[in-house]
């Protein structure tokens, strides 16, 4: 569909060609996980789990610093689908070694202690497609124009199943870009000021409709139900925390939680992907 091509427009020059402008080639490989979900894994038998359920990807952390190669390295080797991991915070070193590492994409995730609480990651420095937080429209440009291909929009980080904080940020965003589509043109460079973004990413996204890169939900999700709200709230995919991986049921919950996020919008295989599921909250210890 026309309306899903990404263009992003910098200093007024249109970025279109992926030979001659990489940040448009990182853009269409984020695309590629759009209409997907993305698993928080802590080891190899989560990974493969993850694959074996249908995941789109799977993002590899020990949720504290950067993880260690040698773990992203072993699940390279074993799993087929695309590899993340997660950098902190402005610790542009970090990047460096998890692009040598060959990961798929970065994650310059918050959930980890900042290095930098002033400066974030310069993206445009590395080839390898960058994933950022951020829970409102301001923020999520903010990042866009420092060069991620993806947003994450971020709930709560303290893995407890908690999807409220997810759901009011969603929200958030979407209001955001439904008041900016409805704009005079004359009205859209104090909206840029209001909400401290670049007035030219903000006048693409008012003539796009949408943000200019692809936007995944995160925090809270551990059912189906809540992947397919997710969706219908606008998403183009989930991030799943690794607190999946403490249920008994954990391969038929990130199963179930792949369907939901491909049919969200159809009722009839939401019902099949709740069905026997432990909805009470019971968990087991991880592996």
């Amino acid at each position: 569909m026309a309306q899903d091509t990404t263009v992003t427009v910098y200093n007024t020059t249109v970025i279109t060609d992926p030979i001659q402008n990489p940040y448009s080639f990182k853009l269409a490989l984020a695309q590629t996980l759009r209409g997907g979900a993305i698993l928080h894994v802590t080891n190899l038998r989560q990974a493969k789990i993850a694959e074996q359920a249908g995941a789109c990807a799977v993002i590899v952390s020990d949720q504290s610093r950067m993880t260690d190669p040698s773990l992203i390295k072993s699940i390279k080797q074993t799993v087929s689908i695309p590899v993340i991991s997660p950098a902190r915070i402005g610790h542009f070193v970090e990047a460096q070694i998890l692009e040598a590492v060959g990961v798929d994409y970065i994650d310059e995730n918050e959930s980890l202690s900042p290095a930098d609480d002033q400066n974030f990651i310069n993206k445009h420095n590395f080839r390898t497609p960058f994933i950022s937080g951020a829970r409102d429209l301001g923020e999520a440009l903010r990042r866009i124009r420092e060069g991620a291909a993806m947003i994450r929009i971020q709930g709560e980080l303290t893995n407890l199943g908690n999807v409220s904080e997810t759901v009011t940020h969603v929200r958030c965003l979407m209001k955001e870009l439904r008041v900016l589509s409805n704009m005079d043109e004359d009205e859209v460079f104090t909206f840029a000021k209001k909400i401290e973004a670049p007035y030219d990413l903000v006048a693409q996204t008012k003539q796009m409709g949408r943000l200019p890169v692809v936007h995944f939900a995160a925090g809270g999700i551990v059912t189906p139900a809540d992947a397919a709200l997710m969706m219908q709230l606008g998403c183009h995919g989930v991030f799943v925390g690794s607190e999946v991986f403490g249920y008994e049921d954990c391969f038929k919950r990130v199963k179930g939680i792949v369907q939901a996020v491909r049919n969200y919008n159809d009722p009839h295989v939401l019902v099949e992907t709740m069905m026997g599921l432990n909805l009470g909250g019971d968990r087991i210890e991880n592996e």
